[in-house]
């Protein structure tokens, strides 16, 4: 089982990454090989919607997204994690995201629309965190984080969700989300 974290914020040890960590170290617990990626640490162009993945299903900007592919196509997992920007993912996370416009045109070019009804890739999961206590928080992020991994062939598993938290650590007065994340880790890798 090959599960791969994605970090999606720009600040490194935050709360996200944090949930990030217990979910990765659930994972790896319960014997899945698991990598990451940081999404700020990467050099990704925005997609340029030039049409040329939809020819043929890849993507003709090269820059570090041509070796994310290669890992995204070769997990059964991927576990997105993020805080909420303006209710979205940050920019970096998106900018990822949006590249696998790639992926969704060879799917689309690969499989037949009944195929398509099913997912062969996998699940994917989404940690999000935010400072405020807003009631649709996560909805747009989520709804994202779902088509994201619908571009990767996986269907959406759900995931762990904090409000009212903005300082970096104050994750960790809430043992019981990080017991949650690590349990989602350890639960994706038995599957």
């Amino acid at each position: 089982m090959k599960i791969i974290g994605i970090y999606g914020s720009p600040r490194k040890g935050g709360n996200s990454d944090r949930l990030l960590n217990e979910a990765l170290e659930g994972a790896k617990s319960a014997g899945a090989e698991v990598s990451h990626l940081r999404c700020s640490d990467l050099d990704i162009q925005g997609c340029m919607e030039c049409g040329e993945c939809d020819q043929t299903g890849e993507c003709v900007i090269e820059d570090d997204m041509q070796s994310v592919y290669k890992d995204l196509v070769a997990a059964d997992v991927v576990i997105l994690a993020a805080p909420m920007f303006f209710y979205g993912v940050p920019s970096q996370a998106k900018a990822l995201i949006d590249r696998c416009q790639a992926l969704w045109s060879k799917r689309m070019l690969e499989k037949s629309p009944e195929q398509r009804k099913k997912y062969h890739g996998g699940g994917g999961y989404f940690i999000g965190v935010g400072a405020t206590k807003g009631k649709n928080l996560f909805e747009g992020s989520e709804l994202v984080a779902k088509y994201f991994f619908d571009a990767l062939d996986m269907s959406y598993e759900g995931g762990v969700f904090l409000r009212a938290v903005e300082k970096a650590g104050d994750v960790e007065k809430f043992p019981d989300v990080m017991k949650e994340a690590r349990e989602l880790g350890r639960n994706t890798a038995e599957k």
